[in-house]
């Protein structure tokens, strides 16, 4: 199931582009995949889920998209911003 592993990588990006006080007001993390990718999106939803629902996180929930071609990307990151 590679889908855990690009699930704690995504995770791991999250972490390293992210300030550490911004993790916990994580809301959503966007995830494009392509239809060639050979990932199911389904199970990377699902651990994405599971990871972003624990700390450093805690409430975070994906957003996949699917897309044509091999593409697998973060493209972006929702902060709530206290306002």
């Amino acid at each position: 199931m590679h889908e855990l592993s690009l699930a704690l990588e995504i995770c791991r990006l999250t972490e390293e582009k992210l300030p550490v006080e911004e993790l916990p007001r994580l809301l959503r993390v966007g995830v494009v995949v392509g239809d060639e990718a050979n990932v199911e999106a389904g199970n990377l939803e699902f651990c994405l889920e599971t990871l972003l629902g624990s700390p450093p996180f805690g409430r975070a929930r994906p957003v996949l998209s699917r897309a044509p071609g091999s593409e697998l990307s973060v493209n972006f990151f929702e902060v709530e911003d206290g306002g």
